[in-house]
This record gives C-alpha cells, structure tokens and sequence, in this order.
C-alpha cells in the first residue's frame, strides 16, 4: 500500500446500478458506558469497473476522489466471491466469545 487512502472490507448489498455497487460496512464497537458490543452499519456507493460484482461477495473498497454525487470508494479487489465456502474469520472481524465456562 504506498498511499494513505483508507481501505475498508464489507458486503455487496445491491448491484442494481450500472458500474456502482453498494457495500455495507459493518464496524463492532464497545459501549463506552455498558459495555456491550454494538454493531453499526454504513453503506457507501463504490465505482466497479468491471459491472462483474455480484451480491453477496466480500470486497475491499478504497478512498477515492468523487466520481459521482454520491461516489467516493473504489472496489480495489474481491475478496471472496458469492457462493464461496467460508474459511476461518476475517482479519478485520473481531471474535467476541461468550464467558461463561463450566
């Protein structure tokens, strides 16, 4: 990575428009005060060159400069294509395990 532009892994949601995919970008957070983990969920518009991009698929999309109205993200590479079977967790993803052992 020789630039400063941000990457962020999420999910195809809707690839109904030409060239545009929308990704949604879950992030999992403490409450500052309870304690729990909270998820939150952002969907941003990023450009797809290819129109090959199906729903489901796992993609890293990067900061760009704005393509559109609405278009800042580039989708920089597909991570794990729809229908493929899961290995292990993501690197990003956070593994929250129960306490309670007996």
């Amino acid at each position: 990575m020789a630039n400063k532009r941000r990457r962020l892994v999420g999910r195809v949601v809707s690839n109904k428009m030409d060239k545009t995919v929308v990704v949604a970008i879950e992030r999992r957070t403490t409450h500052p005060i309870y304690g729990k983990v909270v998820k939150t969920t952002k969907k941003v518009m990023a450009h797809d060159e290819s129109n090959a991009i199906q729903m489901g698929a796992l993609v890293r999309v990067v900061e760009s400069r704005p393509l559109s109205r609405h278009k800042r993200w580039v989708v920089e590479e597909v991570l794990r294509e729809t229908g493929t079977p899961e290995i292990g967790t993501l690197a990003d993803e956070s593994v929250v395990s129960g306490g309670g052992e007996d």
